[in-house]
């Protein structure tokens, strides 16, 4: 089993080759975009955690503060250990976006 920093790290890299959200494509987004992504993948898996451990838990609708277009959002609400992976993902690009700005 990976641990939760492996997990991210995965993620992270699936991000970059199969999205192709690369760094650069990361730098375009301004204003906390990214870890207001993160954090929303973040909060709905933790309001759903509950159900979805017995399985009940079939869809997740996307947060009204997703700051990005809706075909974006993109839950696990039956893997919530994977959308809590994006969630790390997406704000670990957050932190590399803003250390390529300092």
């Amino acid at each position: 089993m990976k641990t939760g920093i492996e997990s991210i790290a995965i993620e992270r890299q699936r991000q970059i080759d199969a999205e192709g959200w690369t760094p650069s494509h990361d730098d375009e987004h301004v204003h906390g975009a990214l870890s207001a992504a993160g954090a929303s993948y973040a909060m709905n898996a933790s309001e759903n955690i509950d159900r979805a451990i017995v399985g009940v838990v079939d869809t997740i609708e996307k947060p009204n503060d997703w700051p990005f277009l809706p075909k974006f959002w993109k839950p696990t609400p039956k893997d919530l250990v994977r959308q809590l992976a994006k969630a790390g993902a997406l704000i670990a690009a957050e932190i590399d976006r803003i250390n390529r700005d300092i």
